[in-house]
């Protein structure tokens, strides 16, 4: 895994631009600590920062070959099979690694080759020949690319630090980004708060020549008819994931799972320990909190019912992996440089509250253990595991099915903490409307196809294409900002593409959610841990954790310089400190957390705040 960044200008001589480059290279070292690598012509540059996984010693980038040169930041599952079908069309390889395979499929099939490719990646392309960028992401996002139009040419990275690192990009705020950033949620348009800073898309490519940038989709969710019974689905889910983990599992370096005695992460850790790949035994990794079970008996948040330990112990002595837990003290959740790390992981006001930073802390101490890991992000939206597609009430609420569940729940909105003046501006209550109007229309259908599944198809997609994308986004994040490089097997697209188009009826049970993943399991697991409901990981019950959240709350709207006070709604910010706000539990603190974030962001990246003033 390794970080990317590029500038094309047609209008300037980029070689003579090269301290520039490097500075916007270096930006990703983290991503990349291993190696890093600058490649300049006239028209354009290309930098690359490499955490070597997969030919430690052949995969250095960027890489050219034939006049075309690539920077390329993932891993192809497939790249074994590709070498060979290449091979026999007469290309000749000099590395043992998938970087040469992505820039060998592209001289063999242009920009069709991203069709071939199984596995999680961004990369950019410049073809000399035709002076031409090409500049693509994975089917499912699980890799990140941003890019900056200019007046004569485009910018781009992995992160938005690689691009703002150019004098060239503006830190102004955007208000169609700032809106989104209210409710937590991606934007599928690609804008970001950064006024003119863009993300590609999932399953999207650009080309950029000098007549401009056009923008492709290359893959989607389509719709197909279900042929299989019961008892082949089942099969065929459990092929499916045995395949993709045994092609996860390959990497030249020390590899593990992450365990959270959970359904997924204990099926995929299953898995490997029956793989031919693993070259010894699993080793496998959780996260727990010092004091945590003591929080259990009093928590009535219902995404953290039980308590992971037990479960943890039981799929050790079962599959017979190797395991290890990493211990967080709540003061280490706390500690002001652990989250500005956090912040500057991100870049941007995103975030998901204490589960970045527990995130962060625990790969931070996989990394001095293992390179890679693998992890169980996807299920849920993969075979329906939220509590909101199981509750008729939320359903029928015309906004996202996650929005609805937690207004049902009580909790006030993120958006209530700030001023109404701001929040009318952004038109904000139209925006979500909209949203969900637009991933409705969007969600693909099928003749014939009862109302329920029809229903549960709609809502599928929500999850798969909204809601998935921040959770891909903070794995990506937190654990490239530590060089540890995190492989998701429930996103390969092969078993999304085959899970989605099974009816609502073989995918579940009544009381019993992602049934159909729990049949696929069989006898891989105890029944116990096959058979536990969901519980968030990893996040903390510890209520010292929300004493620092109204502590620094109180601090921003009593400090002399804190900018995102004029924003703010003070009544409902206070309310918050003096404990007579309504909400609870994890969706309440994340409020909180929001209004942190933002401050931080603000301050730590001099944004121009004024568009929403």
């Amino acid at each position: 895994m390794c970080g990317i960044v590029g500038w094309v200008d047609f209008a300037s001589d980029l070689e003579t631009q090269r301290p520039i480059v490097e500075r916007m290279t270096e930006t990703m070292r983290l991503r990349g600590p291993d190696a890093g690598g600058v490649w300049i012509s006239r028209h354009a540059a290309l930098g690359h920062r490499r955490l070597s996984v997969i030919d430690i010693e052949g995969g250095v980038q960027p890489m050219v070959r034939d006049d075309v040169a690539l920077t390329y930041s993932g891993e192809i599952y497939n790249f074994r099979e590709l070498r060979q079908e290449l091979e026999g069309a007469g290309h000749r390889f000099t590395t043992k690694s998938d970087t040469e395979v992505v820039l060998r499929a592209y001289l063999e099939w242009g920009v069709a080759c991203v069709e071939r490719f199984n596995g999680m990646f961004g990369f950019a392309i410049w073809d000399g020949r035709s002076e031409e960028l090409l500049l693509v992401r994975d089917r499912v996002g699980v890799k990140p690319v941003y890019y900056y139009p200019t007046a004569d040419g485009i910018l781009f990275g992995s992160e938005p630090k690689a691009i703002l690192a150019n004098p060239a990009a503006k830190r102004k705020v955007d208000l169609d980004g700032f809106a989104n950033f209210l409710v937590l949620q991606a934007n599928v348009a690609g804008q970001t708060p950064f006024d003119g800073l863009l993300e590609l898309q999932p399953g999207e490519f650009l080309r950029v020549g000098r007549s401009g940038i056009e923008r492709t989709r290359y893959y989607q969710l389509t719709a197909r008819p279900h042929d299989d019974d019961l008892d082949t689905t089942v099969e065929t889910v459990r092929a499916l994931l045995a395949d993709i983990v045994e092609r996860q599992l390959v990497s030249d370096v020390p590899i593990g799972t992450l365990l959270s005695g959970g359904i997924d992460s204990s099926l995929l850790t299953a898995l490997a320990t029956r793989s031919n790949t693993a070259a010894d035994v699993v080793r496998s990794f959780s996260i727990d909190f010092v004091g945590h079970a003591d929080f259990f008996e009093t928590s009535a948040d219902i995404l953290r019912a039980t308590e992971d330990a037990p479960f943890i112990r039981e799929v050790v002595d079962y599959v017979g992996c190797k395991h290890e837990g990493i211990d967080v003290a709540t003061a280490a959740l706390c500690d002001p440089e652990v989250r500005r790390r956090v912040l500057t992981a991100w870049d941007l006001p995103n975030h998901l509250g204490d589960m970045d930073v527990s995130l962060y802390l625990l790969f931070q101490a996989v990394r001095e253990r293992c390179t890679v890991a693998i992890s169980g992000e996807g299920a849920d939206e993969v075979f329906g595991g939220y509590p909101w597609l199981h509750d008729e009430k939320v359903l029928d609420v015309p906004i996202y099915p996650w929005m609805s569940f937690q207004l049902l729940q009580g909790t006030p909105s993120t958006f209530s903490l700030f001023d109404g003046g701001v929040v009318a501006r952004t038109g904000l209550f139209e925006r979500i409307g909209a949203m969900y109007a637009q991933g409705i229309a969007e969600a693909p259908r099928l003749d014939g196809e009862s109302p329920l599944d029809a229903r549960m198809r709609a809502a599928n997609y929500l999850d798969l294409t909204r809601f998935m994308r921040p959770l891909l986004d903070r794995k990506d994040r937190m654990s490239m900002a530590v060089g540890l490089e995190v492989r998701v097997p429930f996103c390969d697209h092969r078993l999304i593409d085959y899970v989605f188009n099974v009816p609502w009826s073989m995918k579940q049970r009544p009381g019993e959610s992602k049934w159909l993943l729990r049949a696929a399991a069989g006898d891989l697991l105890p029944d116990a841990v096959r058979n536990r409901p969901k519980s968030v990981f990893p996040a903390t019950l510890d209520t010292g954790y929300d004493d620092m959240l109204r502590k620094g709350l109180n601090e921003v709207l009593t400090g002399a310089d804190e900018p995102i006070r004029e924003f703010l709604n003070i009544d409902a910010a206070t309310a918050i400190v003096d404990g007579t706000d309504p909400g609870s539990g994890s969706w309440a603190r994340l409020r909180t957390e929001s209004i942190l974030r933002a401050n931080a962001w603000i301050k730590e990246y001099d944004v121009d705040m004024s568009p929403l003033g």
